[in-house]
């Protein structure tokens, strides 16, 4: 197994430009300019202000995005991380939230770095991060067999991603990037207990893990060793430790190269958690199927596995974290507001009385048919009795039924004028959709102050 990890090791170091599928480029700038676009509209939530009152008074000079605040760079990293995924806006499908671990990571190395290299360069360490988060969480069985046990993936795969992505932009060679590879093994945690109360923890978990790949590839530059044996049948070992059982060690360099992790990854429309979308699309196609409005609806029922209805089957919507991990809300706010936007989760639409009623109409069943990776079947009933049932795979933002530019760029464009004028904005646009033409990365800073 030392193998595999050597194999993924090399390939962080060979993999070139020249080497990505066209079509992948292209994904990974769409990725890229999400990430922007969830990040700058984090930078203004509560819980990146108060992540960033922590570091108050401390200098450096990597920009924190959104702001005119400038950190170390391993601060930054945290403090990015923490805004891309504050609002549930981020990408999914890789670590899972690879693009909140992975940009601040190479982004901050970048910053740091005596030769950063332009776009290209950072769309390939970007894209080798995607493999790095993605590959480590399949080892460990795939998403709900590690999220299930109660480990984050974001978290515990992501420092991996960023590890990878970090090295390659600081120009490691193959045994220093099996040092950040082992090292940030031991920085790798994420707990899914905040789904109990709503709290705040979840945010921290993609700043935590693209600090964590960050210092792990900065360590391994100094020298620094990690385990070469961190994936191997061990004690301490990763795979032993946290995954144990449902281990899958050969995903670590299976079809590497030949099966790209970045072109499973979602892009959301929904300001909520992925298990969501299906569900809400489901209702939308639904009422339009049936021809009516909400105030024609009876109830609706949701046949779903029992690892979603752990997972977002909650029905707390006091906190804007809780609301935004409740399937029943995103429904009742798409009957109620007509939408889930990020619009549809503040403090004024969750408290809508409206909300209440028809959170209590809306039934969850769980189906022990259902594969733990399937999505949910919606039906709805309508006052005048008539039903239709409807299971939505893939729901919009898969790479199976992806966002449109136009649709991509209006999410964008509705989350970075939270923190800056449209026509900076703009800018900031344009840049973005010719990310492979920088000359330098560092260019970007005077767009995302």
């Amino acid at each position: 197994m030392t193998e595999r990890m050597q194999r993924l090791a090399q390939f962080c170091v060979d993999l070139r430009f020249e080497d990505l599928p066209p079509a992948l480029v292209a994904q990974a700038k769409r990725h890229i300019l999400d990430t922007f676009g969830a990040t700058l509209a984090g930078a203004d939530s509560d819980v990146a202000k108060q992540a960033r009152q922590v570091f108050d008074g401390e200098t450096g000079s990597t920009l924190v995005w959104g702001t005119d605040l400038r950190v170390g760079a391993a601060q930054a990293a945290m403090l990015n991380g923490v805004a891309a995924h504050a609002l549930e806006l981020d990408d999914t499908g890789g670590c899972d939230h690879s693009g909140a671990v992975v940009l601040p990571a190479v982004m901050a190395a970048g910053a740091m770095s005596a030769k950063p290299g332009g776009g290209r360069e950072f769309i390939t360490a970007g894209v080798i991060g995607y493999e790095g988060g993605r590959r480590v969480l399949e080892a460990c069985g795939g998403y709900s067999a590690h999220n299930g046990a109660g480990w984050h993936s974001t978290a515990t795969c992501g420092v991996f991603g960023a590890a990878a992505a970090s090295a390659r932009i600081l120009g490691l060679n193959a045994e220093q990037t099996m040092s950040a590879l082992g090292i940030a093994g031991s920085f790798s945690g994420g707990l899914w207990a905040f789904i109990h109360d709503g709290s705040q923890s979840k945010k921290l978990h993609s700043g935590r893990a693209a600090e964590g790949g960050l210092l792990a590839a900065r360590f391994a530059q100094q020298g620094i060793t990690g385990p070469t044996k961190l994936f191997d049948d061990v004690w301490g070992g990763f795979l032993k430790t946290l995954a144990g059982v449902t281990s899958q060690p050969q995903a670590l360099d299976a079809d590497l190269g030949v099966v790209w992790k970045l072109a499973r990854c979602s892009i959301k429309p929904y300001a909520a958690c992925r298990g969501t979308h299906s569900a809400i699309d489901a209702l939308g196609l639904l009422l339009n199927q049936l021809h009516v409005d909400v105030d024609q609806v009876e109830d609706v029922q949701v046949s779903l596995c029992g690892f979603l209805q752990d997972m977002c089957g909650g029905r707390d919507v006091n906190t804007l974290a809780a609301a935004q991990m409740s399937l029943p809300y995103a429904l009742a706010a798409r009957l109620v507001h007509g939408h889930c936007r990020l619009e549809a989760y503040d403090e004024a639409q969750r408290s809508d009385p409206r909300i209440g009623l028809w959170m209590s109409r809306i039934r969850l069943d769980v189906d022990s048919q259902l594969s733990e990776d399937g999505e949910p079947a919606v039906s709805v009933r309508t006052v005048d009795g008539r039903q239709a049932s409807l299971c939505v795979d893939p729901p919009l933002g898969a790479p199976g039924n992806p966002l449109s530019d136009e649709a991509l760029e209006e999410k964008f464009f509705s989350l970075a004028v939270r923190v800056m004028p449209r026509l900076q904005a703009e800018e900031l646009l344009e840049q973005l959709w010719r990310f492979e033409e920088l000359e330098s990365i560092r260019s970007l800073g005077r767009w995302l102050t």
